[in-house]
């Protein structure tokens, strides 16, 4: 990673928070309140997945009675990434600086949005982390934090990147990171999306902060984690540091370095 310390930062701009939905009628109404609360100066765009339980309906909604809450009306359910991608893309496409990652389900709390924003004036990338000093997570089952911890220090070591919390999701980019991060090869879905992500901006060189969160376990709802997305997280993890350490020891950066 660069030393962001040697590089003048411009002007963040105006900052986007999206919030990706499939069934959380329940969540979406209180979240987004929060987040007008905690950084009245952002917008939000609501990505739903043509939810079943009318979220997208709610939002729409809400969008009515906010001029600064938007609503992405996505044909089905494609998984979190691909739902982040096209947030990603109307934020580009509607001239925001900032663009922030963040779950409808209340475990990343809002309030800490503000630490997120600040830390980015010197940085390409914040990412809101459990795993270093100061971040914790709150009624979590054993069983869940160790998938978790396991799943951040396995991914840290294979691919060799120095980021404590590698598949979190609560995260604060600039426009231009994710210009340089060749989105259109992106083709990981569920959490292993953000892995992705985190591995490309350090390949990339762009300076990564984490700052430390509270992640809460959602009160509302269903968890979207499943088996088929811890697999599809191992084996791209795998083999994408197979492929790299492949590419070190012929000498040469692998044909696909960079893409999933």
């Amino acid at each position: 990673m660069n030393d962001g310390g040697q590089r003048r930062y411009g002007p963040l701009g105006r900052a986007l928070v999206i919030i990706p939905t499939y069934d959380e009628a329940e969540n979406i109404e209180p979240i987004v309140s929060r987040v007008r609360a905690a950084v009245p100066e952002a917008d939000i765009l609501v990505a739903d997945d043509n939810s079943p339980d009318g979220t997208g309906k709610i939002a729409d909604g809400l969008s009515a009675g906010d001029g600064q809450v938007h609503v992405l009306h996505r044909k089905g359910k494609e998984g979190l990434g691909a739902a982040y991608l096209a947030g990603f893309r109307w934020g580009i496409d509607h001239g925001y600086g900032v663009l922030v990652e963040m779950d409808a389900d209340g475990s990343h709390q809002p309030e800490e949005l503000p630490r997120l924003l600040t830390a980015l004036k010197g940085a390409d990338l914040v990412l809101g982390s459990r795993w270093v000093p100061g971040g914790r997570v709150v009624n979590w089952p054993k069983s869940r934090e160790f998938l978790s911890r396991g799943g951040s220090t396995y991914s840290r070591l294979l691919l060799g990147v120095p980021i404590r919390d590698v598949t979190g999701g609560f995260r604060a980019f600039r426009k231009e990171t994710l210009e340089g991060l060749g989105l259109d090869g992106v083709a990981s879905q569920g959490y292993c999306f953000q892995v992705d992500l985190a591995r490309r901006a350090v390949e990339a060189g762009f300076h990564v902060v984490e700052v430390p969160i509270t992640f809460v376990e959602r009160e509302l709802g269903d968890s979207k984690m499943s088996r088929d997305i811890v697999v599809e997280a191992l084996w791209r993890v795998t083999a994408w540091g197979v492929g790299a350490r492949a590419g070190k020891v012929i000498g040469r950066r692998p044909p696909d370095a960079g893409r999933p």
